[in-house]
């Protein structure tokens, strides 16, 4: 697995955050209550009852710190930032730190525990990364097994023989279908802010269409249409590039256009597209 890759989006989606999220808390109450691993039985003369209803209490505020922590992942990615998969696992990182600082403050200040803070926050570590990591590995498998046929599916329903789409249609943020274009007039796609510029061929001129969406949900949308990222802000038709050329300012996609169109490539893409054109280093 390459560490640099971009995060698959069913990990972003917004039902299977929600989904993890309940998940995960169902298997930490059943961890809690089956491992034990704060003591509570051991320190108070409890009913099974009432040290079901508090360690429940007690892992479930816990989790509050899991869904935060998504839901602010959730914002970010919809506000058009890519996430790479290292990023992911720094994050998890951190969601499995901020819970242990919580149960570690919960058995010095509630369970009045007297072991020294080093060692109550090394357990609560182990504890809190066996708490989240088997969960979030056992769902990475299932989402990633619900994508893959998905993907299947698609490809069964479609007719044998492939058959081009005539327009593709581009559509605001509120999926609203503004302008259909042919995949063969379509040059580049520009991106600031809220609004993506469409820059096409009309009659062999330069022509644009401004859309209010981001680059980000274009890009999804045009991903099985030969048009790809090249850049934080450029999305291009494969099918337009007449050459690649390195330029002081670094690699350059020159446009098979009435006029020359240089379009940017970034090094975070770089490989990217050299390998779309076998062309790899």
């Amino acid at each position: 697995m390459d560490l640099n890759n971009k995060l698959p989006k069913y990990l972003t989606d917004k039902q299977n955050i929600v989904r993890l999220i309940l998940f995960t808390a169902a298997f930490a109450l059943l961890f809690i209550n089956l491992y034990s691993p704060f003591g509570v039985e051991e320190k108070f003369n409890i009913s099974n009852l009432r040290l079901f209803a508090y360690s429940s209490g007690v892992i479930l505020t816990g989790i509050l710190v899991v869904a935060l922590s998504r839901i602010i992942m959730y914002q970010v990615v919809r506000r058009g930032a890519e996430l790479r998969i290292y990023q992911y696992l720094i994050w998890v990182a951190a969601e499995i730190l901020s819970m242990a600082f919580f149960y570690t403050f919960y058995e010095l200040v509630i369970l009045n525990e007297t072991r020294e803070f080093a060692e109550i926050f090394r357990l609560s570590v182990l504890n809190t990364s066996l708490t989240l990591l088997l969960p979030y590995s056992a769902l990475w498998l299932y989402f990633s097994w619900r994508d893959k046929q998905r993907q299947l599916l698609e490809m069964s329903e479609l007719p044998d023989a492939p058959v081009q789409k005539a327009m593709i249609p581009l559509r605001d943020e509120k999926g609203t279908l503004r302008i259909s274009l042919k995949r063969s007039d379509i040059l580049y796609l520009q991106g600031t802010d809220n609004y993506v510029t469409v820059w096409y061929l009309s009659k062999e001129r330069l022509s644009k269409f401004l859309l209010r969406n981001t680059l980000k949900k274009m890009e999804d949308g045009l991903q099985n249409e030969s048009i790809f990222r090249c850049h934080r802000s450029y999305l291009v038709n494969m099918e337009k590039i007449k050459l690649i050329r390195r330029e002081k300012e670094g690699l350059m996609l020159e446009l098979d256009t009435p006029v020359t169109v240089l379009i940017p490539v970034s090094r975070t893409y770089m490989n990217q597209v050299l390998l779309a054109f076998g062309q790899a280093e």
